[in-house]
């Protein structure tokens, strides 16, 4: 014996489209028409159970009536790559006589006596959030170029102060760095040849006959006069480090 026929006109017939965005619960209906002149028994049925509360998700229509059942999609994570799995199927049987059980009418049901219908979720993004998208997508190499632009302003800033400065300004800026590069270079050389000098005078000393006294002079000596070039290096760094800071900027 063949399958029967859906008895119910579903509306829609195919798909239950779902519109996002899915932060929230989106709801969407789904009408059951009973064109027969015999009451109906349904019952709602999904793959995904814990993903949607229908409300009713089962009882019956009267002959003629029209019932309206509401979807309810619980909020997820939207993935517009992921294609939705999700069916429902509307299971609907005669009603007999006396329906006393609903429960106990499904477990007895014989499976000749059952129709069903399947339908198919569609998830759909908001029309503006499909072109937000799109721009999105279009766009997608602008925030790269803007960053490449920004990156190039200081380099163009300093070039323009630099052709604003007059000549004279520019070539005393010249002459002061490389005359404090210069007492830089002369200090780390007096700094090297006092060093040199204190570690002579340290083996002089140590081959002396009085290595105590004559050990604790150049000793002393070595931590006093470096300590003065340091300080110079040091001073020298920091106004060489001021000038081509304000030759930069």
């Amino acid at each position: 014996m063949s399958k029967l026929e859906q008895i119910l006109v579903l509306d829609p017939p195919a798909d239950l489209r779902f519109k996002g965005p899915f932060t929230d619960v989106v709801t969407t209906n789904l009408k059951l028409k009973n064109p027969s002149d015999r009451r109906v028994c349904f019952k709602v049925k999904t793959t995904a159970p814990r993903r949607y509360c229908v409300r009713p998700n089962s009882g019956i229509i009267d002959a003629g009536s029209t019932v309206t059942i509401s979807v309810m999609l619980q909020p997820f994570d939207y993935d517009p790559n992921e294609k939705s799995k999700h069916k429902f199927m509307v299971q609907s049987i005669f009603a007999p006589p006396n329906v006393a059980e609903m429960d106990a009418m499904w477990k007895d049901a014989k499976p000749d006596d059952l129709m069903d219908s399947k339908l198919r979720c569609v998830f759909d993004l908001p029309s503006e959030n499909k072109v937000n998208d799109v721009d999105t997508i279009s766009r997608a190499p602008a925030p790269v170029q803007n960053s490449s632009k920004m990156a190039d302003v200081p380099v163009a800033t300093v070039k323009t102060v630099s052709a604003s400065m007059d000549d004279s300004e520019m070539k005393k800026l010249m002459e002061e760095c490389k005359r404090l590069q210069a007492e830089m270079s002369k200090l780390t050389d007096e700094n090297r040849q006092l060093k040199e000098d204190g570690v002579r005078m340290r083996r002089a000393a140590q081959r002396s006959d009085h290595p105590t006294s004559n050990q604790t002079g150049p000793s002393s000596m070595m931590q006093q006069t470096p300590s003065l070039p340091s300080l110079l290096v040091v001073i020298a760094a920091i106004f060489i480090g001021f000038f081509i800071g304000k030759f930069i900027l």
